[in-house]
């Protein structure tokens, strides 16, 4: 059975850093375009950050230059480092491993982050 588990969300303060991480099992993440989107409440989810299986990366405009994605295929775990948090990066962050060519895609459950002061 195929699971992403994402952890590392919780509640900081503007300015204040956090690394999230997405741990996979059952599928070589190697051959996976990876990526994180969030949902804030009353909100569409949106995509925050894409790594692609040879490595490329984008992002929103809105996190351009703060956040990180990244990936190591060894331990099959996908990272997303947020850095210079905003009370609007508040949301669930959720982890997406996608093979279009498979016709594959699975998504994790999700991990909350929450920036207030």
């Amino acid at each position: 059975q195929v699971q992403l588990v994402e952890s590392g969300g919780g509640l900081v303060q503007p300015g204040e850093s956090l690394r999230l991480s997405c741990a996979v099992s059952s599928i070589i993440t190697s051959i996976y375009d990876m990526g994180w989107y969030r949902q804030a409440p009353g909100k569409q989810r949106e995509l925050v950050a894409t790594i692609t299986s040879t490595s490329n990366t984008d992002y929103r405009d809105s996190v351009k230059g703060r956040f990180t994605i990244s990936r190591d295929n060894a331990k099959n775990t996908v990272y997303l480092q947020m850095n210079s948090l905003k009370p609007e990066d508040t949301a669930v962050y959720y982890c997406n491993a996608r093979n279009a060519r498979l016709g594959r895609e699975y998504w994790g459950q999700g991990t909350q982050v929450t920036v207030s002061s």
